[in-house]
């Protein structure tokens, strides 16, 4: 007799599945068509991995909706896709998003020390805009001044008044292109009305006349606007983004180098199967926006820089674990205790509360329950128990697990959080980092793995911690 209550007839019933990059093959499932527990076999848990091709799936999506979005508004200006690093500095993501013909966004002095690197391997030319965003110390401002005097093309993006100072004794070619960031106010439900980044909108005309336009060595090319919430079909961004337009005209006025806006990052990425975006909508009504403006106020369309960091390389990512333990603590919760912790390899479920899509990778023909999951640390704040979508967590059922082990899968974790749990480093409770294993497809579009790094050793830990 047929069981109603499987697994799979709850996802099947509650979302629109399959859907892209996942599907269910005899009740397993794939991701990017990659067979989940032939990799589980392979390499065992816990587990992350990085499927390679996605990253630029991501970079050409992007790449796609914004010259199609500038070709139905007769737009003018051009589109530079840049990678955000601090989204993913790895360089075997490097690698991948350097084949696409794109750009890159620094925030931190190590960062140039990545781009020689990758000059170096020939995956980027002196002619790569090299944006350089965020607060700069002295090291960060004397490693983008190198850039500079070696003929690289590089934007410095003003963070603060002062920074300008260093580039004007520092720098030893005739023009040096320079950006400025606005700081943009922030949401109603921020603790704070106005971003810590950028210069004030007030300040921004006196800054230019008294540092930029008064000195033949500096060219203004490029104004930064970023919302921190994303991009958001809501009054908010839109009122942002024409304020930002209004200071682009009233620079452009005085300011005929002025031909770039950077409208920074903010593309969402899918961390619910439920997830609704219209991306088409967005791309098209910001290019529209902006040429109206453009044409309104009789000033060229700028060119159009992004910078994409999450929505590049978070969809890439996924992180496997095995249910190792049922626990029933009381008459109505259960725990599936999982091989890891969340606080080292999903920090940012337990910092931030960020969901990801979780679902089981094998037994979707076994009836499900509502489970909490818990990690391996001590720490009470070490566990996962909502969704996007809803309240609770559902997986299945375990009858033994010996006989029958369970898997389950958190997808989209590809930015952020090896950063942010320190990559190499101690993990609370010594828990160690998992295998990191990254699959690509060769010529023939047969599936590869590779492992990328070993499960953290006892060892390792020790030498860190002085023994």
């Amino acid at each position: 007799m047929a069981v109603d209550n499987t697994y799979s007839n709850l996802i099947h019933q509650t979302f629109n599945f399959p859907q892209e990059s996942f599907e269910v093959k005899d009740d397993e499932l794939y991701f990017n068509d990659i067979p989940l527990m032939d990799i589980i076999k392979q390499y065992g848990t816990p587990l992350r991995i990085s499927y390679l091709p996605k990253i630029s799936s991501q970079i050409q999506k992007a790449k796609r909706m914004f010259n199609v979005a500038m070709a139905k508004a007769d737009y003018k200006g051009k589109y530079v896709y840049c990678y955000c690093t601090k989204s993913s500095h790895f360089s075997f993501v490097l690698d991948e998003v350097l084949k696409n013909d794109v750009h890159i966004e620094t925030s931190s002095a190590f960062d140039i020390n990545i781009i020689k690197e990758q000059f170096q391997k020939k995956a980027l030319s002196k002619d790569t805009y090299i944006i350089c965003n965020g607060y700069k110390r002295q090291n960060y401002k004397q490693n983008i001044c190198e850039l500079i005097n070696e003929g690289f093309n590089v934007i410095p993006v003003l963070d603060n008044l002062d920074e300008i100072d260093y580039y004007k004794k520092y720098s030893k070619v005739d023009k040096v292109n320079l950006g400025i960031r606005i700081s943009t106010e922030e949401e109603p439900s921020f603790t704070f009305y106005t971003s810590r980044l950028g210069i004030r909108d007030s300040e921004i005309m006196s800054f230019y006349k008294e540092k930029i336009q008064s000195n033949p060595k500096f060219n203004l090319k490029l104004l930064h606007f970023f919302i921190n919430t994303g991009i958001k079909d809501t009054i908010y961004y839109w009122t942002e983004l024409n304020k930002c337009l209004s200071i682009y005209k009233a620079l452009r006025e005085i300011c005929p180098t002025l031909n770039s806006l950077n409208i920074g990052g903010g593309l969402p990425i899918r961390t619910s199967l439920a997830f609704e975006y219209e991306y088409e909508y967005m791309v098209e009504e910001i290019i529209s926006q902006i040429k109206i403006f453009c044409v309104e106020n009789e000033i060229p369309e700028p060119n159009i820089f992004t910078e994409f960091g999450s929505f590049t390389v978070g969809e890439s990512g996924a992180t496997l674990y095995s249910i190792i333990d049922q626990k029933k603590q009381n008459d109505r919760e259960t725990w599936y205790m999982i091989d890891s912790s969340f606080i080292t390899t999903l920090p940012d479920t337990w910092g931030i509360n960020q969901r990801f899509i979780l679902l089981a990778i094998n037994n979707w023909d076994k009836p499900y329950t509502s489970v909490n999951l818990g990690g391996l640390t001590c720490d009470s704040m070490d566990y996962y128990n909502t969704e996007a979508h809803t309240n609770q967590v559902f997986l299945p059922k375990i009858d033994n697990l010996q006989k029958d082990p369970l898997y389950i899968g958190f997808f989209h974790t590809g930015a952020y959080q090896e950063a942010l749990s320190g990559y190499g480093g101690t993990q609370h409770c010594l828990i160690p980092a998992p295998k990191h294993v990254l699959i690509d497809r060769d010529e023939e579009g047969e599936i590869t793995t590779r492992l990328f790094a070993k499960e953290q050793s006892y060892k390792s830990m020790l030498k860190i911690l002085g023994y």
